[in-house]
């Protein structure tokens, strides 16, 4: 099947030209991945930047498209895009000709569904779409999560509130480069336990922990918003995050101490309650198919699972 033209002749360059993802890159990226209305997590500049060293990411920046391939095993590529609309046949079919110099199919990664059918209608058989529901992203809206009002979040807004009634004096401050040691010691707490529960659980531990320090040491430059809970001057939670969308929050780290209880929900809610009043939804990221992280993520009743698929081209 001949693919036809899309009506997005979006940059038809000679070449597609990819560089390191750096700091520096950040406002380019983000006038690209702020206004094009997807919410997807895996395009919040922290995120791209705290996972850099697993992915060793790079990027092909055009007017209003921005291209990042990943390298994954054996040195296997995958991109992902950034645009308002479905980049052109033309851009899909540079990456194709990029990856079967290789003798590889192209793979796009993080597609949302609208993409995916799009490119369905017009690759047909060449392409398959697998759906990746461990990746699903929850999106909340923000005054849900700040008010748990209505009787959907009944049992989050109980657990706040015997929070409150055993903490009274507990206190929620923003998160800052002098928090850090405290963070460091909560998330050695946090390994500790769910590692103890779930001992397979060691190396995604210290990959994430290599994502929190890589953002610490970029803290500013990353335009963080953090917050914590402190119950007698120690702190018990802290969260922290960054746009992902002009009017969306990603949650990208949320620790808390799990022998306390409501830890975790005091955290999520006040965090929703000390955001700046442009997110009006929160991105609190995928489950990674654990059942207990899919039934708590769930159990807030989101406003959307937000669908991902990974499209793989036949070979040219």
């Amino acid at each position: 099947m001949k693919p036809h033209q899309t009506n997005n002749m979006q940059n038809s360059p000679t070449t597609l030209a990819f560089k390191p993802l750096t700091i520096d890159l950040k406002n380019s990226i983000q006038a690209v991945t702020l206004n094009a209305g997807r919410r997807n997590c895996n395009f919040t500049f922290a995120n791209l930047i705290g996972w850099q060293f697993l992915f060793d990411t790079e990027v092909c920046l055009m007017p209003g498209i921005v291209i990042f391939r990943y390298m994954f095993s054996q040195r296997q590529p995958a991109y992902f895009i950034s645009s308002s609309s479905l980049p052109s046949t033309y851009i899909i079919e540079k990456l194709r000709n990029r990856t079967a110099d290789k003798g590889l199919p192209l793979t796009l990664i993080a597609v949302e569904d609208d993409w995916a059918a799009q490119l369905k209608e017009q690759y047909g058989d060449t392409i398959t779409v697998e759906p990746l529901r461990n990746s699903y992203d929850y999106i909340y809206r923000r005054d849900e999560l700040e008010l748990m009002q209505g009787k959907n979040l009944k049992a989050k807004r109980n657990h706040v509130n015997k929070f409150l009634s055993e903490h009274p004096d507990y206190e929620y401050r923003e998160l800052t480069p002098e928090h850090f040691d405290e963070c460091r010691r909560l998330q050695v707490l946090w390994n500790e336990e769910i590692h103890h529960d779930n001992p397979w659980y060691g190396n995604t531990i210290e990959s994430e922990h290599r994502m929190i320090e890589t953002v610490f040491a970029n803290w500013s430059e990353l335009d963080i918003l953090g917050g914590a809970i402190f119950v007698d001057g120690k702190m018990i939670a802290f969260s922290f995050g960054a746009a992902v969308t002009n009017d969306t929050f990603d949650t990208c780290v949320e620790k808390a101490d799990r022998n306390i209880s409501g830890a975790f929900s005091i955290i999520n809610q006040q965090m929703a309650h000390h955001l700046p009043p442009q997110f009006r939804y929160i991105n609190r990221e995928e489950d990674m198919g654990l059942e207990g992280l899919r039934k708590s993520k769930t159990s807030y009743h989101p406003d959307r699972l937000l669908s991902y698929n990974i499209i793989t081209f036949a070979t040219l």
